[in-house]
């Protein structure tokens, strides 16, 4: 049984907690300073100016620090296709599982629908097989297209095989990161 050590908090640089401390003092001030517009303490003499516009400026630099270390950094183009590879193979999935025998799939008029989550609209453009994110909200794509896309959409059953026999309706909310696929199956 080893016994391992965890690293001591004491390692945390003085000039960290230095800044902490300042930002402390500067969102201090800020928050004085919106308090009354009207009456707020001004420091006397240059020493005392030149310290909080220094702390304010320092306060600024942190928070812009903070903005850019928050956004989310961008995809490589290997990163998007592999993201949109999983959506396909998702949706291949969730399509071929509801392509079952029905009496209307005599008449190629059986339906399905498929739900999906896609948050990046870079990821989705790559989905759909286009040069960046969509322009639309909603599409009609033929279906020999959007099984190229997609993969092998033919199911096999008893002594048949299931397959689209109509166009794809696909539905995109951007702002939700949901879509929705649907459209008729047959023999």
């Amino acid at each position: 049984m080893s016994s391992t050590k965890r690293k001591s908090d004491a390692s945390t640089s003085a000039s960290a907690k230095k800044a902490r401390l300042a930002n402390a003092a500067a969102a201090e001030t800020v928050r004085s300073i919106l308090a009354d517009t009207a009456n707020f303490s001004v420091p006397e003499g240059e020493a005392g100016m030149r310290k909080a516009l220094v702390e304010l400026a320092q306060y600024t630099r942190s928070l812009e620090k903070e903005v850019l270390a928050s956004k989310p950094k961008e995809k490589s183009s290997e990163e998007i296709d592999a993201a949109a590879e999983k959506v396909r193979a998702a949706a291949r999935s969730g399509i071929r599982k509801q392509m079952t025998w029905k009496p209307s799939c005599k008449t190629g008029s059986a339906r399905w629908t498929y739900d999906g989550v896609c948050a990046d609209a870079a990821v989705f453009g790559a989905f759909l097989g286009l040069d960046g994110p969509p322009t639309f909200k909603t599409k009609k794509m033929p279906k020999n297209e959007f099984e190229d896309l997609i993969g092998d959409l033919h199911v096999s059953i008893r002594y048949d095989t299931l397959s689209l026999s109509s166009d794809v309706n696909i539905h995109w909310k951007p702002a939700e990161g949901t879509f929705k696929c649907s459209g008729s199956y047959g023999k």
